[in-house]
């Protein structure tokens, strides 16, 4: 018998576990939490120590935990304000501290036992959604709770009004840098997976590529809403040994195709990323900008929806949803205790044993 099974379904919920992905605090963190990052996947050892250089260039702190701490108490301000100062809540990791099974075991310590819980990933995939359902199963076995704690998994949001509309008046402040002249070109990026994994990304029946899909949707639907009728969609952040085929194009090799073509203004929308990891600071505000510059670009990149109004209040309202033990849970994402939303649902890829 499950914990799902045990209590009734529409029992309310008593807590929120806001489940990032996590990253250093300090230099002496950077390579044992590269390690759990990339462990099982066959990544090179140079390009581990590449990344190990990108977190050193930026003081060996990533700026994710701060910022969803701050996505955390903008949440809490808005939570308290529409009277669910009730609802506490909690901050674990998928790879750093604090992990994820021990924030659920302090969680039961503290007497909750209907836990819902908000994944930073507004997408489909393994890694930004069945892994999420893993760490959630992950916690209660390691943290040993009763099968009376629930933890369920609040859905993809990615094609919500609200998420597109607030990426949507990011992008507009950046086209808006652009007042005279010629119009820039919108990119949008986001992370860039393995080909293969994007071929297994959402229901098997659906035909895969669930992820590549709602990106290029989502980007669509945020370029309609600014006006934009061209636009481009690429990706970033590859780490993957080089003869696997991953998503592309690669940002920088766009921006040099985009040069190419006479291209003298771009505005860049980390669509894919809900806060300002150090994906987006090395690949886009480093990387990009530098490249950009070399070329002779104008280049903008807009903010991430992060701490928005807009994007705060859609975190909000999904909670809402879900608080008093209604919603969805057949929505895409959504489970209880760590079980996927559909049957072979974005299942993980056998990576590569790395070679040498």
């Amino acid at each position: 018998m499950t914990a799902s099974e045990v209590r009734p379904a529409d029992e309310p919920f008593d807590a929120l576990l806001f489940l990032s992905f996590g990253g250093p605090d300090k230099p002496e963190d950077v390579r044992p939490f590269l390690e759990n990052v990339t462990r099982g996947r066959g990544v090179p050892p140079e390009r581990l120590d590449d990344v190990v250089q990108h977190y050193l260039h930026f003081g060996g702190v990533s700026p994710i935990n701060r910022l969803n701490l701050d996505m955390i108490g903008a949440l809490r301000g808005e939570l308290d304000g529409r009277g669910r100062s009730a609802l506490p809540i909690y901050f674990g990791n998928r790879n750093w501290h604090p992990l994820a099974a021990d924030t659920v075991s302090s969680m039961v310590d503290d007497g909750h036992r209907r836990i819902l819980v908000f994944p930073t990933s507004a997408w489909g995939g393994y890694s930004g959604c069945r892994q999420y359902h893993e760490d959630i199963a992950g916690a209660i076995a390691d943290a040993g709770v009763g099968r009376d704690v629930v933890l369920r998994k609040l859905p993809q949001f990615c094609d919500e009004p609200e998420f597109r509309g607030a990426v949507a008046d990011a992008v507009r402040e950046g086209l808006n840098r652009f007042p005279d002249g010629p119009p820039p070109r919108l990119v949008f990026t986001a992370h860039s997976i393995p080909e293969s994994a994007d071929r297994a990304a959402g229901p098997a029946a659906d035909g895969g590529r669930l992820y590549s899909r709602q990106v290029s949707d989502a980007s669509a639907a945020v370029a309609g809403l600014v006006g934009v009728t061209e636009f481009d969609v690429v990706w970033q952040s590859r780490s993957g040994p080089p003869q696997i085929p991953w998503l592309a194009p690669d940002i920088c090799d766009h921006l040099r195709a985009l040069s190419s073509d006479g291209v003298s203004r771009v505005v860049v929308c980390p669509v894919g990323f809900v806060s300002d990891h150090l994906e987006v600071v090395w690949d886009l505000d480093t990387e990009g900008a530098e490249l950009a510059a070399e070329l002779g670009m104008e280049y903008v990149r807009v903010p991430t929806v992060g701490t928005s109004a807009r994007f705060v209040s859609l975190v909000a309202d999904i909670v809402e949803r879900y608080a008093d033990g209604g919603g969805d849970i057949s929505a895409m994402g959504c489970g209880d205790d760590g079980r996927i939303c559909r049957p072979d649902c974005c299942v993980p890829v056998k990576r590569p044993a790395r070679s040498g």
